[in-house]
């Protein structure tokens, strides 16, 4: 896109023909190189509204283009004419089935009323197959036009019609205990999050952002590591302790973001030695008696990738981060997948992969993630590529 105002407005995608999931990814992709991505909602079974069809696959996005209204609409014509979508001609074609069907629900706060063009969309609060997918991605805003939020407009409309959300059909989830760990900035939480959600997991992440040696350790890393690396590995022995050893009723099992293996990782590239030598007779007494993961798998992003991630997230404490610091980190974890025993172990390569846009990476990375017991090996490695 040119380097020009860029503007937000989301957009309503649906599908009932052919083969629903492939076009909206396909359709995802075809946004691409006109309109950013920035959010994606689930993708939910609705059924079809305002005329007798077969069911909808429906989602919402978030998108920032460089596009005035005019043009976006052309461009998302040309998307739905390429899925296979007849142009329509006269009313007697307002509804019906169709591969692809794109709605502009809002394009920043604008309201535009014209023959051929209507923002905010003027049906968007009788259906639900839009409020809902759109209340899961930005419930709070406050919708042009309406004076209401999102959340609102969804417990005030009158259609009752169908909306199911959809999971990932990856079959049964084969772990009673799963750790997806990496470097800082690898995604490691948002992939725990994602297949937590999809596999009814219950999900243990780690509780970082409550350290208060963690800003001061960045700061100053000399005078805050002992403390700040004693003070993570008790609360993640006790968090691990407690998850762990509670009967798991409700969930198909467990999902962490971390294991308390990272504590000696970090523990070895921030102390000296004679503070390591103490810190690892601490740690081997805790470690002996917990639980270890059916599968730990590691996420691997060059340096150069996990700083652009730890940019776009904006924490001020991590701004001093560097590639030296996070190489060795790397370096650390490498050295203790290659030397345990304790539990078999995936890497998978996911530089420059942003699999929250991507859904089909997402699925990617869980199909090695689920396929891992069936290949006997203590470790593997995959790449997936961008």
């Amino acid at each position: 896109m040119a380097d020009e105002v860029l503007h937000r407005a989301y957009l309503s995608l649906g599908s009932n023909t052919g083969d629903r999931r492939a076009l909206l990814e396909k359709a995802l992709k075809g946004l691409e190189p006109f309109a950013n991505v920035l959010a994606r909602s689930s993708v939910y079974r609705t059924q079809a509204w305002g005329f007798d069809g077969a069911e909808f696959y429906n989602m919402v996005v978030l998108v920032e283009t460089d596009l005035e209204p005019e043009a976006l609409l052309a461009r998302i014509k040309s998307l739905e004419a390429d899925a296979g979508r007849a142009p329509e001609t006269g009313k007697e074609a307002t509804y019906g089935d169709r591969p692809l069907d794109i709605d502009i629900l809002t394009y920043d706060h604008r309201v535009i009323e014209r023959e051929d063009l209507h923002i905010p969309h003027p049906h968007l609060a009788r259906r639900r197959f839009v409020l809902v997918p759109w209340a899961e991605l930005a419930p709070d805003f406050r919708v042009p036009g309406w004076g209401k939020s999102v959340a609102e407009l969804l417990a005030e409309t009158d259609d009752r019609n169908g909306v199911e959300r959809l999971d990932d059909d990856f079959g049964d989830f084969p772990f009673s205990f799963l750790t997806i760990e990496g470097n800082i900035g690898a995604g490691k939480t948002t992939l725990a999050r994602m297949m937590s959600r999809d596999f009814n997991g219950k999900l243990i992440l780690e509780r970082f952002e409550e350290n208060p040696f963690l800003p001061k350790f960045y700061d100053e890393p000399e005078r805050y590591a002992f403390p700040l690396e004693m003070s993570f590995l008790a609360d993640r022995y006790q968090q691990l302790t407690d998850e762990l050893s509670k009967p798991e009723l409700f969930s198909d099992g467990l999902i962490s973001d971390y294991f308390i293996i990272k504590s000696l990782i970090f523990a070895g590239v921030t102390l000296t030695d004679d503070e390591y030598a103490l810190y690892r007779k601490i740690f081997n007494f805790m470690y002996r008696d917990l639980r270890k993961p059916d599968l730990y798998v590691y996420l691997y992003r060059t340096p150069e990738n996990l700083l652009e991630n730890i940019a776009k997230r904006g924490r001020e404490y991590e701004k001093n981060i560097t590639a030296h610091y996070l190489s060795d980190v790397h370096k650390a974890y490498m050295q203790f997948m290659q030397e345990q025993t304790d539990m078999p172990v995936l890497i998978l390569d996911v530089t420059g992969v942003d699999f929250v846009r991507h859904p089909e990476k997402y699925r990617e990375i869980v199909q090695n993630i689920l396929r891992f017991p069936q290949t006997g090996k203590p470790m593997a490695q995959q790449k997936i590529l961008p």
